[in-house]
């Protein structure tokens, strides 16, 4: 998948989680250099963009998540960029967290193991929908800025 803001910014959310997890110098020194990678190349892509140096169709891939809507309700995910990010990275804690239950699924109650699954998927459904508002978020930018017709 080509790489837009939002996908940028789950990688960057995911780095400062392991950051924070990781005790072991030399995993933490390779995660603080691919910290400075992926700031720079967020700092990059929000330049071009925002002078006109990527079309606006390269700015979003939606993630068209194909899912049951009826029994999978997510919470609204809107904002400026700024909120929608945050979020992102609550969302991106919240899913570390779900994700460390999975890990040892044998520990799990029977009776909860349903739900555990459940907020994993719902979880990563909103991590989607935050990373395709951070790009709808860009390109409204984009457009203000540049006077872009769509």
């Amino acid at each position: 998948m080509a790489e837009t803001l939002g996908s940028l910014c789950d990688k960057l959310t995911i780095i400062k989680l392991k950051q924070f997890h990781v005790s072991d110098q030399v995993r933490l020194n390779s995660l603080n250099e691919q910290e400075i990678i992926i700031k720079e190349e967020i700092d990059h892509f929000a330049f071009n963009a925002l002078n006109g140096l990527v079309p606006l169709n390269k700015l979003s891939f939606e993630n068209n998540k194909v899912f049951k809507k009826n029994g999978n309700q997510i919470q609204k995910i809107e904002g400026n960029l700024g909120e929608v990010f945050a979020l992102l990275a609550k969302i991106n804690c919240d899913l570390w967290h779900a994700q460390e239950k999975v890990y040892d699924f044998e520990k799990v109650p029977a009776g909860e193991k349903n739900g555990v699954i459940k907020r994993l998927a719902v979880l990563n459904l909103e991590r989607n929908k935050c990373i395709d508002e951070i790009d709808k978020n860009l390109i409204k930018l984009v457009i203000k800025k540049l006077k872009v017709k769509i």
